[in-house]
């Protein structure tokens, strides 16, 4: 059993919950006005259809993939605080050069950069949280606190989309998306910068004293060399390859769904944008049932219900390729069936699990490293959806995410089998 908590340190951890949460949805205000604008942008600037919007984003999220692999080491570094202030500030200024910008080359090169500050949010943000909560909660808090991507999604969607009106792409203000976003994560920074600390031992509190995750841990931020066992390094390629088409499926619907509906469905700038929130507005419920069963029922054992969801969310994909181009009712509600099922895994695994993997001095290091195998997901789908696009039947695309939700599903029976065998899983 743990030591009871000092009221103090209950303090510290609500302080830093707000603080890490409101990080991650402010994140959200500079990662999704490109996805919200993208057909205004193409319409006014004269882009080429579909590819040319895609290869731009591409260009982001190749980079975010490469900041996830150095947040793996530098993250663990500068700690939590210091990179997500500097990646939070990065992203800031960025996203406003990113509104005055008509050229797709200059475009691509903002975005890119964006990528590479947006990498800092999960991994940093997850590292802190690992600091300050044990185990046996992990998957009730962080079934809670997951909610985050869910939110900033829906709220950045929501509020550029009243920035966009109903206005015609020809005469949509897409700027002000970039704009807006912008002054969001500036108020987001500055509560953070003083809401936020790394853990206890910052605020003069002792460590957690989980039995599951005691270790010999030094006042380092990590070790110089980081040392894994098999089992772990193991956990974390499984992982890590669900993670990879879990973000597929995520960013599929995040950069394509309004560009869809606007375009395939005929609405305009802001009934797309508002539609395409469904996805999000679905999953969080889905986090909070996801993280709830792992920890009454599975154990605190996160590849078992991962499972279960990931195979109900791959039969709503199925529904999509049979049903979804009938029209925008059945699109919206079968898109929002799969975020329901999707949004519970995607968060359990890539926060609660990777705390589970190794102490939590390690959490940051293994946490970033899946967070590279799944910033992989996102590449191939926006190279890969534009050039199968069609106006006029999206049944490829539904197959991809039919697909990837397969392979999700397979790499979680992955974590099921190592439960079974040997108690090694997570």
């Amino acid at each position: 059993m743990s030591t009871p908590l000092s009221a103090k340190h209950r303090v510290w951890r609500r302080r830093v919950f707000i603080a890490t949460w409101l990080s991650y949805v402010g994140f959200y205000f500079c990662r999704k006005p490109f996805s919200i604008a993208k057909n205004a942008i193409e319409t006014q600037n004269g882009w080429e259809k579909a590819v040319t919007v895609g290869n731009v984003w591409a260009a982001y999220l190749i980079a975010y993939a490469i900041g996830q692999l150095l947040a793996s080491r530098v993250g663990t570094r500068l700690g939590p605080r210091r990179n997500l202030l500097i990646g939070m500030g990065l992203s800031i200024v960025v996203t406003v050069a990113m509104g005055i910008t008509m050229s797709p080359l200059v475009m691509a090169g903002l975005v890119a950069m964006n990528g590479l500050a947006q990498a800092t949010g999960w991994s940093g943000n997850v590292g802190t949280m690992a600091n300050w909560y044990h185990k046996h909660e992990r998957g009730r808090i962080m079934g809670i606190w997951g909610t985050n991507f869910t939110v900033g999604s829906i709220a950045s969607g929501f509020a550029l989309g009243e920035v966009l009106g109903d206005q015609s792409a020809k005469t949509q203000p897409w700027e002000w998306c970039f704009y807006v976003g912008a002054m969001v994560l500036v108020v987001v920074w500055i509560q953070f910068y003083f809401l936020q600390r790394n853990e206890p031992e910052d605020v003069g509190l002792p460590g957690i004293d989980d039995p599951v995750t005691a270790v010999d841990e030094s006042k380092e931020v990590l070790p110089a060399k980081i040392k894994l066992t098999r089992d772990q390094w193991t956990n974390i390629l499984i992982v890590g390859g669900f993670y990879f088409f879990a973000k597929l499926i995520r960013y599929a619907v995040w950069s394509w769904s309004a560009y869809f509906l606007a375009n395939n469905y005929h609405l305009s700038g802001k009934q797309a944008a508002l539609y395409s929130i469904l996805f999000d507005a679905a999953g969080i419920p889905g986090v909070f049932v996801t993280g709830w069963l792992s920890d009454r029922y599975f154990g605190s054992k996160r590849g078992g219900v991962s499972l279960i969801m990931m195979l109900c969310m791959a039969a709503m994909t199925l529904l999509l390729v049979l049903f979804g181009n009938q029209n925008v009712t059945v699109f919206c509600v079968l898109l929002a069936g799969v975020g329901f099922f999707l949004f519970g895994p995607d968060a359990l695994l890539s926060g609660a699990g990777a705390m589970d993997i190794g102490n939590r001095k390690v959490a940051l290091f293994a946490t970033a490293t899946i967070a590279t195998f799944g910033a992989l997901g996102p590449i191939v789908q926006e190279v890969v959806i534009p050039r199968f696009y069609k106006s006029d039947d999206l049944t490829v695309i539904f197959v991809l995410l039919f697909v990837g939700a397969i392979m999700g599903s397979l790499f979680c029976a992955l974590l099921v089998l190592r439960n079974r065998r040997g108690g090694k899983g997570i």
